[in-house]
């Protein structure tokens, strides 16, 4: 016994299992929850999950900027790992270093560094929802210039090395400004890189009530009249009333006449209006939060809001490390036995996404029990199953499986014998089963 527990333990510690390889998905072709809201800061999860995942709702949209200065991956693993806990789907928007008011250019030489910081992070769904920048179109959020040729070749080259090192990045291009000269400047992107939209896989769009909260529309108009033929899923990242317009009233009906009309748009995959927290110069305007720490009542009214029960597509992989079923069944009666498995994936492991079956179909099982398993962490699955009524050697070679049917772990063999023994005799069994651990 002592053996088997350091075997266990060993290859706890050493074993492990290759990534899937597979693609990014179209996120409008299963269930979307497209609610989301733009935060500043980590401590605003909950609420944020909160306000999304309400009223019927469940994995709502989450815009987040990680700047060149905060490539830590333990800070952001944690950050994805209480997201992946709250259902919370990331769109992470990347950002260069400020310099007083203005953001620096980003350098093509940061871009390996960006990649490999963003593989070294498990995230919580399969496609990886990336923003190259931000507002290229305005000379303070690109280095004090307007360069659509340099921003074209910063986004082409960070998205090839993107996909190059994983399939699974969904790259999306900045939001542009629409009242500073945006279509200028897609088409300077395209006069200096013609293929640059077979880069990315969808639009990001910044409408705002000034230019109209459906100006994603008129941009995908645009894009087509350039002769750019992908149909581009929308993720609206910026939008929003400020308080300096409007009071509280008036932008809760704004927002709940556009999540409800032109938002309510096929093409529309994310909503993140701007921003749920942040009381700071100059965008404490927007802020969904006051300054005393009341939400505005416009929160409430979104969180009332019906939505949808998300269903992104998540990579559920595992290998199973151990197995041991008890040594002696009687035949035709229940026994137990325990998997040691290891989760691999970015789903959270439960009794309502796993089973376990055997190779050859014929493992009865009754019932079985494990707590929650968390992405990189093992855990113990303990199960009941019903034996055969014959006497012999008991084989069974068993793999974890999703309810709906495909297989995330190879199969690992288990053995008992069956044999038909009375009660007094499993007695004495146990009785010296007991005696050998607890010593002379």
């Amino acid at each position: 016994m002592k053996k088997i527990l350091a075997a266990i333990f060993f290859l706890t510690l050493f074993l492990s299992s290759a990534k899937p390889s597979l693609a990014i998905y179209d996120p409008l072709s299963v269930p979307n929850n497209r609610v989301g809201i733009h935060i500043f800061s980590e401590k605003d999860l909950n609420d944020a999950a909160s306000l999304v995942n309400s009223s019927g709702g469940d994995w709502g949209y989450v815009t987040l900027v990680i700047t060149e200065g905060e490539r830590d991956h333990d800070r952001w693993q944690k950050v994805f790992d209480q997201m992946r806990r709250l259902h919370l789907i990331p769109i992470v928007r990347l950002a260069s270093k400020a310099s007083g008011a203005t953001w620096e250019k980003p350098k093509n030489e940061e871009i390996n560094n960006w990649v490999s910081f963003l593989n070294s992070l498990n995230w919580v769904i399969q496609n990886r929802y990336i923003v190259i920048s931000n507002e290229p179109n305005h000379a303070d959020e690109w280095g004090g210039k307007i360069d659509p040729a340099g921003y074209a070749a910063y986004l082409k080259e960070f998205s090839q090395k993107l996909k190059d090192s994983g399939p699974d990045f969904f790259v999306l291009p900045a939001g542009l400004d629409p009242v500073t000269n945006e279509r200028g400047f897609i088409k300077g992107m395209l006069k200096a890189e013609p293929d640059i939209f077979n880069y990315v896989d969808g639009w990001t769009s910044h409408p705002y009530p000034s230019f109209g909260i459906n100006e994603y529309a008129n941009e995908l108009i645009f894009l087509k009249n350039l002769g750019v033929t992908k149909n581009f899923p929308v993720f609206i990242t910026e939008t929003g009333w400020s308080n300096k317009n409007l009071d509280e009233k008036n932008i809760g009906a704004s927002l709940t006449r556009s999540f409800q009309g032109q938002w309510n748009d096929p093409r529309v995959v994310a909503v993140t209006p701007f921003i749920l927290d942040y009381n700071a110069e100059p965008f404490s305007q927007f802020s969904w939060k006051a300054p005393d720490g009341h939400f505005y009542s416009f929160y409430d009214e979104v969180k009332n809001l019906s939505k949808t029960y998300g269903r992104p597509i998540q990579i559920t992989s595992g290998q199973i490390l151990a197995a041991f079923a008890q040594p002696i069944i009687v035949p035709g009666s229940d026994f137990f036995a325990i998997i040691l498995a290891r989760n691999t994936g970015q789903s959270i492991w439960d009794e309502n996404l796993l089973t376990i079956k055997s190779e050859t179909g014929d493992l009865i099982l009754k019932s079985y029990f494990f707590d929650n398993v968390e992405p990189q962490a093992n855990g113990l699955i303990i199960f009941k199953a019903l034996a055969p009524p014959h006497i012999g050697l008991y084989n069974q070679a068993i793999y974890l499986s999703t309810l709906k049917g495909p297989r995330i772990t190879d199969s690992f063999p288990i053995e008992a014998a069956l044999v038909r023994i009375d009660k007094m005799q499993i007695q004495a069994i146990f009785d010296r089963i007991l005696g050998y651990f607890k010593g002379p």
